[in-house]
This record gives structure tokens, C-alpha cells and sequence, in this order.
């Protein structure tokens, strides 16, 4: 007797099932009408965000704008529903990666009904929003958001003491610097008793040759002389073996430089402080050239660079021309 009529009700092993449906919503002009009376500022807020860096992990929208994790995902969900944001889990060897968000296309259209602009005339594609989660660039550019998104934290937990009033991705800052440098970021931070510090950072994943990295220095003495504005440049790499090693190419590119003193150089590797290992606000800086001083906090950092102007009220950052492009939304969240 066969298989199938001994068991006439059972159902061959790994049968592929069905599909679930997907409870996202279509985008039309019915839906994002309702959603005018569903979207917090603070949704608003992290739409602007996803738009201006592209990808941010659950961790680091939750350290950014949530009392937590749980609550975070628990309203990403709704607005991925909306499809204001979209989501991926990249692939890793070990445990799984947290989910990462990037703007979806209800979010883009709301942005630009915002701004006043066309949203056909964005630089905005869902298909390039979400294609980041195929890029070799994620781990750079999500390690970049990190430190920013850590900033915004401390400056929540410490409230007006501190605060970040600038945060410029890749993008941005190619856009005004492209044709002579491309900084990772821009940011500038405030603390109460110590004044303002901006920075140019560069974020290194011990992939570039050291004397290519050594190099952007000569282009970041050209943007000084260019703009009449000196910005210091933080480096920011994977290891303390990494950053000593940098640190001699460096030494080398910043003494040939003609005017050393319009480059303020500054590095730190993710070792230099073991309790704050991402927090870029930590005693982690080391400056340039070498001294026997300790490592400095980001708000006492200009202290090194006593021929450093004060930060002015006009910086190289601030001319922003947007064009066809979004406005840039403010680092720190809304109440």
C-alpha cells in the first residue's frame, strides 16, 4: 500500500507556503491626507533625518528621539505601515544586525509638500533610498550616524549644558565642498562653560591607504584658504594600532603644509576610551602635533590650537543654497 493512501491526510514535508499579505498602505493623495493628522513632529523630525543621512539603525534612532528601544520600534512600525520609512536587516556572521530605516516614498512627498518643492524634482528614488542596504558603504555610513546619534543623546540626558546645533552629513557637505574635499560630516557642539566647537570629521575604517588619508590634508588647507575660515578635522579610526599609524603619516602631511596652523588636526580611534567608546564628546582627542598632554574632551579640544579663532556666527556650513534640495532638519529632536 502506498505512502498517500495510508495517510490520505498528510501533506508533503516543506511545501512552500503562502505569502503573508502586506499590511502597508498605498501611497495616493487619500492617504497622505491622512496622514496630516497622524504625524508627530517628531515623526516629521526623523523623516527629515532619514532624508539627510540616508540610514539609521533602530539603536540610533532610539538613543536619538525615544526614552527607549521598545517604544522606538514600536512607533517605526507604524510609520513603516504608513510607508513613510522603509526597512532592512543586513546580513552579519554573528547574531543578527538590528533593523536599519531609510525614507519612504509617503515620507519623501510629505518632506517636499513641507519645503514647497516639486517631489519629482527631489534627488530622491525609493529604489536608491533602499538600495543603501546592498552598499559597501552601509558600515561607514551607519558608524558615522553613530557618533552623531550618541551626541544627541548626551546632549538629552544633559539637557541645556550640552547640546548638538549642527550635524551635516556626506552628502551635504560634498555638495558645498565636493570640488575641493569631501568630509564625512560637519558638526558642531556647544557646552555651557566651554563654547562651541565644529569639526570636520573623518570616519576611517582601516580600508584607505595612509598616506591617501595623509593627502586630504593638503585639500583641507586649500578649503581654509579658500573660505578664510579655519574648521579643525577630527579623525575618528577602528583601533589604537590604526590611529598611531596615521598619526606618523599625518605628522608628516601637516609639517609640509604651508600654513600648518589653518588645519587643526585632531585624531581618537574607538579604543581611546574604553567606558565611552563611541561618545565623541569623551577625553578620547589627541591632537596634532604630538605632546605629552593627556587626551582631551571634544568641548575643551580648541584649547590645543591656541591660534584657533573663536566660532563665528558665519561658518563655511552655514551657506546653504538648497535649490531643488530639502531643508536640513535641526540635530536635536522636538520636545
Amino acid at each position: 500500500m502506498s505512502v498517500h493512501h495510508e495517510f490520505p491526510h498528510r501533506r508533503p514535508l516543506r511545501r512552500p507556503q503562502p505569502a503573508r499579505p502586506s499590511q502597508r498602505v498605498a501611497v495616493s493623495g487619500h492617504h497622505l491626507a491622512r496622514l496630516a493628522g497622524r504625524l508627530t513632529d517628531r515623526d516629521r523630525w526623523l523623516a527629515r533625518m532619514l532624508y539627510e543621512h540616508r540610514v539609521l539603525t533602530l539603536n540610533q534612532i532610539g538613543q536619538a528621539a525615544w526614552p527607549s528601544s521598545r517604544a522606538a520600534n514600536a512607533r517605526l512600525l507604524q510609520l513603516y505601515t504608513w510607508r513613510v520609512i522603509d526597512r532592512f536587516q543586513p546580513f552579519t556572521a554573528r547574531g543578527s544586525a538590528p533593523m536599519h530605516y531609510v525614507l519612504d516614498i509617503a515620507g519623501a512627498r510629505i518632506l517636499a509638500a513641507e519645503d514647497g518643492k516639486d517631489p519629482h524634482q527631489l534627488p530622491y528614488r525609493h529604489a536608491t533610498a533602499i538600495g543603501i542596504a546592498h552598499s559597501l558603504t552601509l558600515p561607514h555610513t551607519t558608524g558615522t550616524n553613530g557618533l552623531f546619534t550618541t551626541l544627541i543623546a548626551r546632549a538629552r540626558q544633559h539637557g541645556p549644558s550640552e547640546e548638538l546645533t549642527a550635524w551635516w552629513s556626506e552628502r551635504r557637505c560634498a555638495r558645498h565642498f565636493g570640488d575641493i574635499v569631501r568630509p564625512d560630516a560637519y558638526g558642531r557642539w556647544h557646552h555651557q562653560r566651554a563654547g562651541t566647537t565644529e569639526w570636520f570629521l573623518e570616519y576611517d575604517r582601516g580600508t584607505e591607504p595612509l598616506d591617501k588619508l595623509a593627502r586630504k590634508l593638503t585639500a583641507y588647507h586649500q578649503l581654509a584658504h579658500t573660505t578664510a575660515l579655519t574648521t579643525p578635522v577630527l579623525m575618528w579610526f577602528p583601533s589604537s594600532r590604526r590611529e598611531a599609524g596615521a598619526r606618523t603619516a599625518l605628522a608628516a602631511a601637516h609639517h609640509n603644509l604651508t600654513d600648518p596652523d589653518r588645519v587643526p588636526v585632531a585624531t581618537t580611534s574607538t579604543e581611546a576610551a574604553p567606558a565611552a567608546p563611541h561618545d565623541p564628546a569623551a577625553a578620547r582627542w589627541l591632537p596634532l602635533p604630538d605632546s605629552p598632554s593627556p587626551r582631551l574632551p571634544l568641548a575643551t579640544l580648541t584649547s590645543a590650537w591656541p591660534r584657533l579663532p573663536p566660532v563665528s556666527a558665519s561658518t563655511a556650513a552655514d551657506a546653504d543654497s538648497s535649490g531643488s534640495d530639502l531643508h536640513p532638519p535641526p540635530p536635536m529632536p522636538p520636545q
